[in-house]
C-alpha cells in the first residue's frame, strides 16, 4: 500500500553528519543489528570514511512501527556529498517525495546546504530541517536555527535538535518523516516507468541499476527496456536493499529496489535513465535524462612504462563502476604512452587517481588539468580541444572560446573583501549579493572554468579560515583573447606542459613557470636552457647551469696558454655532449603548473 511507503533523501554539505544519520536510523529501525553496525554504514569505500564524503548513491528500505500503530517502509536514498555530481544528486532527488536538510550545529548553513536544497525545492519536495551536532561546545544551535528559519520561513521552535553521534533526539526524526512526508503517488496501472537513479557493475549479475518505480509494477520474469538506448533486458534478478541486495518476486508501484541487467556496462544503463516494458513501453520516458559531462581533462601515465596494459585494465574496470569516467589512449614525447582521461570535475579526478593507487597498485603521473576549448577556426569549421598540444596554428583560428561557470560562494561578511580580490585576480565577473543571514553572505560570479580547477578551492578555505564554501554549475562558452603557451627544454617543445592562458597572463606565467622548472629539473653535464613561448616568441628563459668538472685541478703554475688550452677542450667536450643529450624531466615539473598561484 503506497500510503505507508516514504521516500526520502538526506541533503547536508560535507560532514555535517549525513552517514552518522542514516547510521542511528537504521539502528532504530532495526534494519542493521548492532553486531553488524559499523560507521558510515551505507559508504562502502575507504575513501568515503577517509574524507567524510558520499561518493555513490546508495537505498535501504527501513521498516518502521510508528506511534499511530502502523508500520511503514521508508525508503532512504543517500545522495552523493560534492558539488562534481550533481546530476547525480539531482537525480535521486527526482526518486523522494521528501528531504531532510542536514545543517551542523557549529558551521552552520554552507554553500552546498543550499544548492542541494535548491535542487530539493525544484523537485517539489517536502524539506524537513534538521540541526545535527548540538552536543558539541562550538555549537550555535539557536543562532543556525534562526538562519533556517530565515531560509525556508518555518518557526524556529519546530526544527528537529539532534546529536546523530550520541543517538539525541533522533527517534523525532522518524515521526517527522511519517508525519510530514507525503506517500508516493502513481498509477499502478499504467505502463512501468522505472527511474535509474543509480548503478554499480557487479562482476556476476552486470550492471545493478537502482530503481524507483513511478508507474506501473516490475516483476522478476518482465523482460524490460532502457528508454534512450533501447536496450532490451532479461533481469538476472530485482529485489530491495536492506542493506544488503534482497531478492524478491515484485516491485510495486513507488518501491525502491535494484535491477540485476546483465549488462556488461554501466553506460548502456545511465544515471537519470527510464526503463520500462519491452512489449508495453510506456509513451514517454521520465523528464530530466542527460548524458554526463566531463569538464575537466588530464593525462594519465604510468611511471614505468611496463605498467600501460595493467593501467588500460584498471580504467576499463572503473569505467564499468563509473560512466561518468571517459578515457582514450595518447603518447606525449616527455611521458610516452597513457590515456587522456575526462572527469566531472576536480574532486572526481582526485578519486580516480587515489583508486588506481590503491585499488589497482599502480605508480602513475597526472599532467595538470586543462577544460575543453571550443576553437573556430577561419573556414568556419569548429573543433572541441581537451589538450593544450594540440591547438593549430594560430594563423587558422577565428576564436578560441572556454568554458565560464556560475560560482556561488557563501561566506561570513568579515571575508567579503578578501573573497572579492581572489575573484578578480582570476577573471571573475561580478553578478549579485544575497543576505541569506545577517552575518552571511552569498557571492554569484561568473568564471572560467580554468580558473578554478587549479587550486581555486584551497585558496579560497585559506583566505576565509575555512569558513567559505562554494558551489558551481556550467554557464555557458565564452570567446577570450587566449593563446598557447609552450615550454621549450634544449629547444623541444614539451607537449605535456603546453597550457592555453589568457593573452594578459601570458608573460607573468611563463616567468613563474620558467623559474619554478630551473629548480626542479636537475643540472646535467651541459647548460639546459628552459623557455616559455607563446604568440611567436620567448616570452621568458632560464638556464640550468652544467655541472663543471675542474679540469684545472692538476695545474699549478705553468704557463696560462695550458689552462686555455685545456678549458677549450671542456669546452668542446660540453657541446658534443649536448647535441646527443636527453634532460630526463622529473614528475614534480608536471605538478608546477598546477603550483603557480602559490607565488
Amino acid at each position: 500500500m503506497t500510503t505507508h511507503i516514504r521516500n526520502f533523501c538526506i541533503i547536508a554539505h560535507i560532514d555535517h553528519g549525513k552517514s552518522t544519520l542514516a547510521d542511528r536510523l537504521l539502528q532504530l529501525t532495526g534494519t542493521v543489528s548492532d553486531r553488524d553496525m559499523k560507521e558510515q554504514m551505507l559508504d562502502a569505500m575507504d575513501l568515503e570514511r577517509e574524507k567524510g564524503v558520499t561518493i555513490k548513491a546508495s537505498a535501504v528500505r527501513m521498516v518502521y512501527a510508528a506511534q499511530d500503530g502502523n508500520e511503514y517502509h521508508l525508503n532512504l536514498i543517500d545522495t552523493p556529498g560534492h558539488v562534481d555530481f550533481g546530476y547525480e544528486v539531482s537525480r535521486a532527488l527526482a526518486a523522494c517525495e521528501g528531504a531532510l536538510l542536514v545543517v551542523d550545529a557549529s558551521q552552520g548553513i554552507e554553500a552546498q546546504t543550499l544548492a542541494n536544497l535548491y535542487l530539493a525545492l525544484e523537485a517539489d519536495l517536502e524539506i524537513i530541517p534538521v540541526i545535527n551536532k548540538i552536543d558539541l561546545i562550538s555549537a550555535r544551535v539557536d543562532e543556525v536555527a534562526e538562519d533556517i528559519s530565515i531560509l525556508l520561513g518555518v518557526d524556529p521552535d519546530e526544527i528537529i535538535r539532534i546529536s546523530a553521534k550520541q543517538g539525541i533526539n533522533v527517534e523525532t526524526v522518524l515521526e517527522a518523516i511519517v508525519e510530514k512526508i507525503p506517500p508516493p503517488q502513481g498509477n499502478p496501472d499504467g505502463a512501468l516507468k522505472a527511474l535509474v537513479f543509480d548503478s554499480h557493475y557487479d562482476s556476476y549479475k552486470g550492471t545493478v541499476a537502482y530503481v524507483r518505480i513511478i508507474d506501473g509494477q516490475l516483476r522478476h520474469t518482465d523482460e524490460l527496456m532502457v528508454m534512450s538506448n533501447k536496450t532490451a533486458i532479461k533481469p538476472v534478478e530485482i529485489g530491495y536493499f536492506a542493506p544488503a541486495m534482497k531478492p524478491t518476486d515484485l516491485l510495486d508501484n513507488a518501491e525502491v529496489g535494484y535491477v540485476a541487467t546483465g549488462l556488461k556496462t554501466v553506460s548502456e544503463c545511465r544515471v537519470g535513465d527510464t526503463i520500462t516494458l519491452l512489449r508495453n513501453p510506456a509513451d514517454e520516458p521520465l523528464a530530466g535524462y542527460r548524458q554526463a559531462k566531463p569538464m575537466v581533462y588530464a593525462g594519465i601515465y604510468p611511471v614505468d612504462g611496463e605498467d600501460y596494459i595493467d593501467l588500460k585494465e584498471s580504467l576499463a574496470k572503473l569505467q564499468m563502476n563509473d560512466a561518468a569516467l571517459v578515457y582514450e589512449p595518447e603518447t606525449s614525447q616527455a611521458l610516452n604512452f597513457g590515456f587522456r582521461c575526462g572527469f566531472l570535475g576536480l574532486f572526481h579526478m582526485e578519486i580516480i587517481q587515489e583508486r588506481l593507487e590503491r585499488e589497482y597498485d599502480l605508480d602513475i603521473v597526472i599532467t595538470a588539468p586543462s577544460v575543453e576549448y571550443r576553437v573556430v577556426m577561419q573556414t568556419g569549421e569548429e573543433i572541441y580541444l581537451d589538450s593544450p598540444a594540440e591547438l593549430p596554428d594560430e594563423g587558422g583560428i577565428a576564436e578560441i572560446a572556454e568554458p565560464w561557470m556560475r560560482l556561488q560562494i557563501f561566506t561570513p561578511t568579515e571575508f567579503y573583501g578578501t573573497v572579492m580580490d581572489l575573484t578578480t585576480k582570476r577573471r571573475g565577473e561580478f553578478i549579485e549579493q544575497e543576505y541569506p543571514s545577517p552575518n552571511r553572505v552569498q557571492l554569484t560570479y561568473e568564471i572560467p572554468l580554468s580558473e578554478l580547477i587549479v587550486d581555486f578551492f584551497d585558496d579560497l578555505k585559506s583566505r576565509t579560515r575555512g569558513y567559505a564554501s562554494m558551489d558551481y554549475s556550467f554557464a555557458e562558452y565564452r570567446a577570450g583573447d587566449l593563446v598557447k603557451m609552450e615550454i621549450l627544454v634544449t629547444g623541444e617543445s614539451v607537449d605535456a606542459l603546453a597550457t592555453i592562458v589568457h593573452r594578459e597572463d601570458a608573460y607573468h606565467r611563463g616567468q613563474s613557470l620558467v623559474s619554478r622548472l630551473k629548480k626542479i629539473i636537475p643540472r646535467q653535464m651541459f647548460d639546459v636552457a628552459i623557455q616559455a613561448y607563446s604568440g611567436g616568441r620567448v616570452i621568458s628563459r632560464a638556464n640550468v647551469k652544467a655541472l663543471r668538472k675542474d679540469v684545472l685541478a692538476k695545474c699549478y703554475g705553468g704557463d696560462i696558454t695550458r689552462k686555455k688550452k685545456l678549458l677549450e677542450k671542456q669546452k668542446k667536450g660540453k657541446k658534443r655532449m649536448k647535441m646527443v643529450g636527453n634532460v630526463e624531466i622529473p614528475q614534480e615539473a608536471f605538478m608546477a603548473v598546477l603550483k603557480l598561484g602559490d607565488e
